[in-house]
């Protein structure tokens, strides 16, 4: 079940609160915790608002980015030349365009050896 089912405490359930605080931590030490939960909830707010100021910072600088450029690819003509086969060799063929009886090397096939 949730806290917050119950309501806020109302001024009676504030003083039993207070009194409890008083009697566990003592009237010494009250202020010094009363000071420094004010210390750490003044870094915690700065912290978060450096934290806002960065994540603005951040959005500001993405919108401020110019889109890239759309680049399109035009091929320059006769820039590639042809590939031809190295000096001493046969091009090899697709076997559905080769001959009948010869393999992809372009020789004769040999019969499996008995």
């Amino acid at each position: 079940m949730s806290l917050l089912a119950f309501g806020t405490p109302g001024p009676s359930e504030w003083m039993l609160i207070l009194v409890i605080v008083l009697v566990l931590f003592g009237a010494k030490r009250l202020p010094e915790l009363a000071r420094s939960l004010g210390q750490s909830m003044n870094e915690f707010r700065k912290a978060r608002e450096e934290f806002d100021r960065e994540l603005q910072q951040a959005a500001g600088d993405v919108k401020a980015q110019p889109a890239h450029p759309q680049r399109t690819y035009t091929p320059v003509q006769g820039a590639t030349p042809p590939v031809q086969p190295a000096a001493g060799t046969q091009p090899v063929t697709r076997p559905e365009e080769s001959p009948q009886g010869t393999a992809q090397t372009g020789g004769p096939t040999q019969p499996p050896a008995a």
